[in-house]
Parts: structure tokens; C-alpha cells; sequence
């Protein structure tokens, strides 16, 4: 089992999703949250973001939002997060995220969501991260990227170890599970880089 104190959640700031992708964000905060684990997120005020660190605080969990300064100033980011981490941009908030958490959940999301997943796996990919990335497939949601992400190794644009960089899951009980039970990577991996 991994030390598991921390895990980073991306999800969607979206206010109209569809109410599954809800409950799927504050059962996962209540989980994280009962399992004392810290929630690491990007400080939303809406969406997922909001609903999932809403439930780990309700729980008596903590939450470390990180945000950059000019979200900040446009109002967007959560005040009643345990600690709240501004950065100056979007490319420094995403490595904090990460060098906070020690494991990844991908809940539903758009472009914002995809582009960190994405970055996430390619520096797993690169032995620049190490550590568990889930994606939870809520209501099959992220279908169509891991056909995509299959067809890149079908097509030789990755190889078939890339596979094995994320795992996926349908329910936040079985995400939160696999990230404690993933083996940790280590920088042997870059090996596989090059295809």
C-alpha cells in the first residue's frame, strides 16, 4: 500500500453538468476526507472543483486550493479552503499541484481538465512523476480520450508499456482504492520514452 497523504483532483468549474458528475465530486471528497487525506485542487469556487472540496471540508478534511494570482483577482477561487496557495500562473500552479499530491484522480472536466490530465501523463511518461494517475470514468465520460489514447499505441505513437501510466476507474471508491494500490514508477521509465 502507498503512504497516500495527499492526492491532487482535476475536475470541471462547470456550474450546468449533468447531476451524476456531482455526486461523483462529493462522494470523492467525503472519501478523501474520511481516509485523511489531503485534497490538493485548483481553488475553484464552482463546479466539481467547489463540490469536491466543499465535501472534504464538511468532513472535517483539509484542502490545499492552488490558484494564480489573475483568477484571484476575477474572484474565481474558493475562500474557506483550509490553505490557499496563489501562484502567478497556470504553468506554476499545475507543477505545485503536483509536487503536493502523491497521486492523481481525473474526475470529469473540460479543456482544463484534459490539458492537465494530458501533461500529467506525459510527465509520467518522461519519469518526471512518479506517482498514481486515475482517471475516473464517470458515466463514461472519458471514452473517447482513451480510445484515443489506445489508437496512439495502436498506431505506434506510444508504446504499449505507455498503457500502464494511467489507470481508470467508474466509481470514486475504486479510484481512491487504486491509487493506494499502484505501484510507485521510478525513473527507469525513461527508458521507454523514445518509441
Amino acid at each position: 500500500m502507498n503512504k497516500i497523504n495527499s492526492i491532487c483532483v482535476y475536475s470541471a468549474s462547470s456550474t450546468k453538468i449533468d447531476s451524476v458528475y456531482f455526486q461523483a465530486a462529493e462522494c470523492l471528497g467525503h472519501l478523501l476526507a474520511e481516509k485523511k487525506v489531503r485534497l490538493i485542487n485548483g481553488a475553484g469556487s464552482l463546479g466539481l472543483m467547489s463540490t469536491v472540496a466543499d465535501a472534504v471540508l464538511s468532513k472535517g478534511g483539509e484542502v490545499t486550493g492552488v490558484i494564480p494570482e489573475f483568477m484571484i483577482d476575477q474572484g474565481w477561487h474558493h475562500t474557506g479552503l483550509t490553505e490557499l496557495i496563489r501562484v502567478k500562473n497556470m504553468h506554476e500552479r499545475k507543477q505545485t499541484m503536483a509536487t503536493l499530491s502523491d497521486g492523481v484522480i481525473a474526475l470529469p472536466g473540460g479543456c482544463g481538465t484534459l490539458e492537465e490530465l494530458l501533461e500529467i501523463i506525459t510527465w509520467k511518461q518522461l519519469g518526471l512523476y512518479l506517482k498514481p494517475i486515475v482517471i475516473l470514468n464517470v458515466n463514461g465520460f472519458y471514452d473517447p480520450l482513451l480510445e484515443m489514447l489506445d489508437r496512439a499505441i495502436d498506431e505506434k505513437f506510444m508504446r504499449p508499456q505507455h498503457a500502464e501510466i494511467w489507470n481508470i476507474a467508474t466509481t470514486p471508491e475504486e479510484a481512491l482504492k487504486t491509487v493506494f494500490e499502484l505501484p510507485l514508477w521510478d525513473v527507469s521509465v525513461r527508458k521507454f520514452a523514445e518509441i
